[in-house]
This record gives structure tokens, sequence and C-alpha cells, in this order.
């Protein structure tokens, strides 16, 4: 994840009632904390070795000061489709076969973009907008809430 990418989540969560995301990849680990005395804290995987020793399994976290001096362009090319509701989020249709939506994937209104399960009813979610699927802002079976962003996109 480059650090336009990561501007751009600390912009959309900002001013929401999102406390904490974290997104795992293949390239790594993100952890963005917006806490009201706290900096943005991005966490990098470290190899840890098991001994006695507390200190030796915490993850070093490194703040990063200037998120602000984003391109304006690059925000306002980006944007989240948000959940509709409080609920419990699923990316495939079945466990064993592939998402809905794939990062880099052009997706069109009406496009099913993943399932929340509410009250034991399985809602599909379509998007309300146009869009390349730029990141996937939560993980599969992932508790959310109402209008959290779910994915990134950036204008076509």
């Amino acid at each position: 994840m480059d650090i336009c990418e990561i501007k751009r989540l600390v912009k959309l969560i900002n001013g929401t009632r999102i406390k904490e995301i974290e997104i795992k990849s293949s390239k790594g680990l993100i952890r963005i904390s917006q806490f009201p005395q706290d900096g943005i804290s991005i966490s990098h995987p470290v190899s840890t070795v098991v001994t006695n020793s507390p200190e030796s399994s915490s993850i070093p976290n490194q703040t990063t000061p200037n998120l602000k001096k984003s391109s304006d362009s690059e925000i306002s090319n980006s944007f989240s489709l948000k959940s509709p509701m409080v609920g419990t989020v699923y990316l495939s249709p079945t466990p064993k076969t592939q998402p809905f939506v794939e990062i880099g994937q052009q997706i069109s209104v009406g496009d099913i973009i993943c399932i929340i399960e509410a009250m034991k009813i399985f809602n599909k979610i379509e998007a309300d907008k146009n869009g390349v699927v730029t990141a996937c802002l939560v993980e599969d079976g992932q508790p959310v809430e109402f209008n959290q962003p779910l994915f990134l996109l950036k204008k076509d």
C-alpha cells in the first residue's frame, strides 16, 4: 500500500465513528487509529521470536506526521462505498468461492459488492456508484457498523 492510498484512508475515516482500521494484504499490515491525542499509527509486520520477555512480541509503531499534503485531485477522485446497515460482512457468496469484487475491478451501480448478515438475514449489498476498486477496508466475516466504509474506489 503506497502513501497515497494511506492518505485516502485517513481522509475517509476522519470525522467518522471509526476509531481504528486494520488492513492486511500480501504486502503487509497497516493499522490506522483515530484517537484525540494520538497520531496516525502505521504498523509494519516484523518477525517475532517467542521468549519469556514481554517486549519481544510487540510490533513497533511509526507515526506519519505529514499526511495532510495529499494532492486534492487524488482525494477528489477517491470515494468509499459504505455499509447501509449493522451486521457481519461477507465478501463472497460462499466460503470457497471468489469474492464479489477484487482490487482493480471496475464496478457499476447495481453490482453486488458483498453480503451483510443482519438478524439471520443475508442482504446483498449493491454498489451505488461507478468506479474501480482500489482497496477493501473490511475482512470476510468482520462485524461492520452503519455507514462504515467497506471499499475504497476511484472514479473512472
